[in-house]
């Protein structure tokens, strides 16, 4: 009942929360900020709060699916190339950071076995991490929850669909004068937000051609994540699976109305100040800047590929022989380009000397960064 409570009040405590930082802060707030408490404010922000959110349906109450509730051949396939870079890198821990609905943890550590000694998660939702300790409660004694960053960490460190949910910077070109999108308050039924843009010396890590009005976004705080993870991580690899493009696809001149998109009960709009809280807000990866951040913080960038080729090369094919008809219709969505095959990226990053994960041995485009 406290979690019914807190779900009818999310709403309303959330905007008095807003409301509060917009007054400390002038009346303005960068969209981070705001994409940060619309998502992450302690019990009310969109992934602390108790609403449903993973799922296939939109009848479970759920918003999106991710390959993991997909087809549970995504996390077995992975499950190869984790195993090949824990035996390379020596190490024997599972670092899962974002774990949903524990769905890919549960087929990574069935598929790996005794190689994986301990599987931590950190994951700052507190209702994903019960839903995810219920499923997961078959392998009490080896998963293990973290509120926060380890002082050090060694092992495969996996994100699947992490970056996307992290807060991003507005940048609107607008008459030839760059600015930066900011929030502020209006009084309007079901919207009590509005936009409010001001010059800013912040700009795209690369021109965009033209002279039309362009809105993008830029990435600090997933490229100060891949930083964190660089000092953090002594031993191992990364694999991070998002959708998104290299830098000159995401800042290419046609795309000149971003990637930021919401996602409530399985449906798309581009309305981040509508429902605040009550809907997922992301945006495209620029896997670039992922790498440029890497290879800053003394990471090798291991390998750079489509999923579906990522998960090709790591034998997906050869594992669906023994899989039911449904279940290979369902993980074709994984492949397909017009599903997740082609819009879904991997990269993988590693510490120390350069070695070849599998999922890359074929149609590598690294050389697209």
């Amino acid at each position: 009942m406290i979690w019914n409570n807190a779900a009818m009040n999310a709403p309303d405590a959330l905007a008095r929360m807003i409301a509060r930082q917009l007054d400390q802060s002038q009346g303005w707030m960068g969209f981070d900020r705001f994409m940060a408490l619309a998502l992450y404010a302690p019990m009310v922000g969109y992934y602390s709060g108790p609403l449903p959110k993973l799922g296939r349906m939109p009848e479970s109450g759920s918003d999106f699916v991710t390959a993991p509730e997909l087809s549970p051949w995504f996390g077995r396939t992975l499950a190869r190339s984790v195993a090949q870079a824990l035996a390379q890198t020596g190490t024997s821990e599972v670092w899962e950071f974002g774990a949903g609905s524990g769905a890919l943890a549960t087929q990574l550590i069935q598929s790996l076995g005794n190689q994986v000694r301990s599987y931590h998660i950190v994951d700052l939702s507190g209702s994903l991490r019960q839903r995810q300790q219920e499923v997961l409660s078959a392998f009490s004694g080896r998963v293990f929850w973290h509120d926060e960053w380890p002082e050090q960490m060694a092992g495969v460190v996996v994100g699947n669909e992490l970056l996307d949910a992290m807060p991003v910077q507005l940048l609107s070109r607008v008459g030839g004068v760059w600015h930066e999108r900011g929030v502020v308050a209006q009084s309007a039924p079901g919207r009590p937000w509005t936009w409010l843009d001001r010059p800013t010396h912040l700009r795209p890590p690369t021109d965009i051609e033209g002279q039309h009005d362009y809105l993008t976004e830029i990435h600090p705080q997933a490229e100060a994540f891949i930083h964190t993870l660089a000092q953090r991580l002594s031993a191992g690899a990364v694999f991070l699976i998002d959708y998104g493009f290299p830098e000159r696809e995401y800042y290419h001149p046609q795309r000149h109305m971003g990637t930021l998109m919401c996602h409530q009960g399985h449906r798309s709009d581009p309305d981040p100040l509508r429902d605040v809280g009550a809907k997922d807000i992301t945006a495209h990866v620029n896997f670039t800047s992922v790498a440029v951040a890497a290879q800053e913080a003394g990471l090798e960038v291991l390998g750079y590929t489509s999923q579906a080729r990522f998960l090709i090369n790591s034998g997906l094919v050869d594992l669906l022989q023994e899989a039911s008809l449904p279940e290979r219709a369902m993980a074709q969505k994984l492949l397909t380009e017009h599903e997740m095959g082609e819009l879904f990226k991997v990269i993988a990053l590693g510490v120390g000397p350069a070695w070849e994960p599998m999922g890359f041995a074929q149609s590598d485009r690294t050389h697209s960064l």
